[in-house]
């Protein structure tokens, strides 16, 4: 079963955070002093303003943690978060708690930003760390490209707009290659990909499930814009819904806990024809630079008769 979500190939990805990190090291790098400031704008509209090279950094957000490693110089990343864990060099820094944040030892790692993506980190402690004098760069993701830009914004942020341009050329070469669809290929099963099964909570339309899941050969079966964009649905809604394809589970887990719960919910084509499948928790919930490698988990579910 996924987690909650408040929540390349393996291989080609870890050889370029190898390259991106190769100095990597725990000891912060000296500041960067003559450099103008950089006054930015985030995702979310917010203006700060960051040193022209940052030399201490962390994220609050485990695929935003992701995003450094893969771009940054490393050594600047000073922290990580409980729920940090990929890739394995990021298990060797110190911690501090995201939730609830841990302003008192954030605070004393002196970081020139933090790093998070909209919807980890409350707006309350965005404004209460930046009070104290912590710029918070916010990012915000609904598309796969979305992800490419805020690598490449990240590379810009952080004087490493080369490693970023690596890293997003080969991201979106390979994507290219795995969305190429075999001639006469039209059909789109509608996929509904659950997060939690009491209430039932799903990927919304307004979620960056909608692109992956399109860019692999299907539909998300939620189709209609909630205020929400991991809505609670009603059984009824589901059976509406119809969905060709589920995710968020085993067949065997999901027919002994989802369906026993709901055993109308039986009636859906995905149950009739056995298309319930579990699928890489940390590839579905996390925007991270494994994006291409979600998608391809993916389709190759899709392509599960």
């Amino acid at each position: 079963m996924m987690r909650f979500p408040f929540p390349l190939p393996a291989l080609l990805l870890s050889a370029l955070l190898l390259t991106a990190g190769c100095q990597s090291n725990d000891k912060p790098a000296a500041a960067t002093t003559g450099a103008a400031p950089q006054h930015v704008t985030d995702d979310l509209g917010h203006q700060l303003t960051i040193p022209a090279q940052p030399r201490r950094i962390m994220s609050l957000a485990a695929s935003m943690t992701e995003m450094l490693y893969a771009v940054a110089d490393t050594s600047t990343i000073v922290a990580r978060t409980q729920v940090c864990d990929y890739p394995q060099a990021v298990l060797r820094k110190r911690v501090i708690n995201s939730y609830p944040l841990d302003i008192e030892g954030l605070v004393a790692l002196h970081p020139d930003v933090v790093f998070t993506t909209e919807g980890i980190t409350s707006l309350d402690d965005i404004a209460r760390l930046e009070k104290l004098g912590i710029p918070v760069y916010c990012q915000r993701y609904t598309t796969v490209n979305d992800i490419f830009r805020g690598l490449t914004d990240l590379g810009r942020l952080l004087g490493r707009p080369a490693q970023a341009q690596k890293l997003t050329d080969s991201l979106a070469a390979e994507l290219k290659t795995v969305t190429q669809r075999p001639p006469g290929s039209s059909a789109r099963p509608r996929v509904l990909a659950i997060t939690w099964q009491d209430p039932i909570y799903v990927y919304g339309e307004n979620t960056l499930f909608t692109d992956r899941i399109r860019l692999a050969g299907g539909q998300n079966a939620v189709t209609e814009h909630f205020a929400q964009p991991y809505p609670a649905l009603t059984r009824e809604y589901i059976l509406k819904l119809n969905p060709d394809v589920l995710i968020g589970g085993s067949f065997g887990k999901l027919d002994s806990t989802f369906f026993k719960t709901y055993p109308e919910l039986k009636r859906i084509r995905a149950y009739q024809s056995r298309r319930v499948y579990a699928i890489t928790g940390d590839l579905m919930e996390r925007p991270s630079p494994r994006v291409v490698e979600s998608v391809r988990e993916l389709q190759r579910l899709l392509q599960q008769p």
